[in-house]
C-alpha cells in the first residue's frame, strides 16, 4: 500500500463514523475522518439511549419488511457495541424496556463520541472540521478516497483503501424529504441537525451505490404543531411520545391509524392526511399515567402537556367532550365530529368491542376528565432510505448481481449511520445502535479486506 495511502477514510463525523474511525485507529490503522460542520458528533449528540430488539425473532415481527441479514447483524452485534463503548470507559447503564418491545441501555453520547474523538487524534490521526467533501476518487471502478475541501477553500486528495459514508443521511434537505417520502415532506419539522442534507448518498449514487428501499419511511415523533424546534433541547422536551395512549384526529374529524402502535409510526401516518396535522387528545387518566410519567425507565417524568402550552403550542384543556363542539373555527377541526368520535369509541371500548381503527395495545377509553388537547405535527429525525448494504457495511451496487448470484459493491466504498438504508421499513428499532453496529463493520473490514475491482 502507498504510504500516503490511509487505510480508512471517513466522510462525517457523528456515531457511526466516529465509531468506525476510533476503531481503526484503536487497532493501529490509519485514518482521516471529515466532517462538514463545525464540530463533530451530529444529531448523536442529541440522542442518550441505545437499545435495539433483544432477538432477531423479535426485530423481525416489528420489521417484516426490513433486510432479514442486516436485522440479525444488528442483533448478534449490539453486545460488542456496547462492550465497545464500556471498554473506552463511558458507562452504558443496566438494560431497560424501551418502546415495549426493546432494550437498551442510557448513556452519555456527548461522552462517548469526545471520547472516540479524542482517542483518534491521540493516535496521531486526522480529523478534519469544517471540510465537506466534493467528490470520490475511483479508479478502474474502486473508490480510491476522495477530494475534500479545506476551511481555507483548497483541495485536499485524501487516498484510502476504503472510503465510508456516514454523513447522517438526507433529513436536512427539504426537496430530498419531498422527493423520497411525501410531498407534505418539505415542510415537516426537523428533530435533527441540519447539515445531513444527502451529501453521502449523492457521493455513493454517482459511484454507483444501489439506493432503498422503496416507500422506507422515516423516524420520527409528533411535535406540537407550530412550535419552533431551532433549539435541540426541545427535540425529546417537547415530542408527544403519549400519543400512544391517546387519540389522533385529522383535518376531517377521522381516526385513522392505531395510535398504540407508536408514536413513530403514527408520526409516519399524519404525514400522509390532509395537512400533515392532527388533533391530539387525552383524559385525564392519561395525563396521569402517561404525560406527566417518564416514558423511558431512568428519565425524569415531566408534564409535556405543560410544557408544549409554554412553548406556544395550540392547546387546550377541555372539562367535559361538549366543549369540543366550541373549538375555535381557526384551529381547523370540526370540533362537534371529533366529540362524536370520542364518545363512540368510548362507548365501544367499554363494552369491550373492536374499534375502528384497532387499539391493540390500550383499548381503555379516554372518559376521565378533563380532556387534554394539542394540535400535533410530524417531524423528521431520519430517514430510513439510503445506500444499500450488507453486513460488512459494503455499499451495493446498482447494476444488481454478482458472483454467484451474491450482490455486488461499488469496491472500496462503506456507508454506515443514515446514509446506509435496507435495515427498517416503515419500522423503527433504534437509531444509535445501527449506526454504531454497522460502524464497527464498517472498521473491521477495513482492517481486514482489500476492496477488488469489479471483474477481478
Amino acid at each position: 500500500m502507498d504510504a500516503d495511502t490511509v487505510d480508512l477514510l471517513v466522510i462525517g463525523g457523528g456515531m457511526a463514523g466516529l465509531s468506525a474511525a476510533a476503531r481503526v485507529a484503536a487497532e493501529g490503522g490509519s485514518v482521516v475522518l471529515v466532517e462538514k460542520a463545525e464540530h463533530t458528533g451530529g444529531s448523536a449528540r442529541f440522542a442518550g439511549f441505545v437499545w435495539t430488539a433483544p432477538t432477531v425473532e423479535e426485530l423481525r415481527r416489528v420489521n417484516p419488511d426490513g433486510d432479514p441479514e442486516l436485522a440479525a447483524a444488528l442483533v448478534d452485534g449490539f453486545a460488542e457495541g456496547v462492550a465497545w463503548i464500556r471498554s473506552l470507559g463511558v458507562e452504558c447503564k443496566p438494560p431497560v424496556p424501551v418502546l415495549g418491545f426493546g432494550r437498551g441501555h442510557q448513556l452519555d453520547t456527548n461522552h462517548y463520541l469526545d471520547t472516540c474523538e479524542r482517542l483518534i487524534r491521540d493516535r496521531g490521526q486526522d480529523v478534519l472540521t469544517g471540510t465537506p467533501t466534493r467528490t470520490l476518487l475511483t479508479e478502474n471502478g474502486v473508490v480510491k478516497g476522495a477530494e475534500c475541501l479545506l476551511p481555507d477553500g483548497s483541495a485536499r486528495r485524501i487516498e484510502a483503501a476504503w472510503t465510508m459514508l456516514a454523513t447522517g443521511g438526507f433529513q436536512g434537505d427539504p426537496r430530498l424529504r419531498a422527493q423520497h417520502l411525501h410531498a407534505q415532506a418539505a415542510d415537516m419539522g426537523l428533530r435533527a441537525n441540519p447539515h445531513s442534507r444527502g451529501d453521502g448518498l449523492a457521493l455513493g449514487r454517482a459511484a454507483g451505490a444501489a439506493f432503498g428501499k422503496k416507500d422506507a419511511g422515516f423516524y420520527g415523533h409528533l411535535m406540537p404543531a407550530g412550535v419552533s424546534l431551532a433549539d435541540p433541547a426541545r427535540f425529546v422536551d417537547l415530542a408527544l411520545y403519549y400519543s400512544e395512549h391517546a387519540l389522533l384526529f385529522d383535518t376531517t374529524g377521522e381516526r385513522f391509524v392505531d395510535e398504540t402502535a407508536g408514536d413513530h409510526l403514527t408520526t409516519m401516518a399524519l404525514l400522509e392526511r390532509p395537512g400533515a396535522r392532527g388533533l391530539l387528545v387525552a383524559d385525564a387518566r392519561v395525563h396521569r399515567e402517561w404525560i406527566s410519567a417518564s416514558y423511558v425507565e431512568g428519565i425524569p417524568g415531566v408534564d409535556k402537556f405543560q410544557l408544549c402550552h409554554r412553548a406556544g403550542a395550540r392547546s387546550a384543556v377541555a372539562d367535559s367532550l361538549e366543549d369540543f363542539a366550541s373549538m375555535p373555527e381557526e384551529w381547523g377541526f370540526p370540533g362537534a365530529t371529533v366529540r362524536d368520535r370520542i364518545e363512540a369509541f368510548n362507548a365501544t371500548a367499554r363494552a369491550g368491542g373492536a374499534t375502528t381503527p384497532g387499539r391493540l395495545l390500550d383499548s381503555r377509553p379516554l372518559d376521565e376528565p378533563p380532556f387534554y388537547v394539542i394540535e400535533a405535527e410530524p417531524a423528521i429525525t431520519f430517514a430510513f432510505g439510503g445506500l444499500l448494504i450488507d453486513t460488512g457495511a459494503n455499499v451495493l451496487s446498482a447494476d444488481g448481481g454478482g458472483v454467484g448470484g451474491g450482490r455486488s459493491t461499488v469496491p472500496g466504498l462503506l456507508a454506515a449511520g443514515a446514509d446506509a438504508g435496507g435495515l427498517y421499513r416503515r419500522a423503527y428499532a433504534g437509531g444509535l445502535a445501527p449506526a454504531l453496529v454497522f460502524g464497527l463493520a464498517a472498521a473491521r473490514t477495513a482492517l481486514t479486506e482489500t476492496p477488488t475491482a469489479v471483474g477481478h
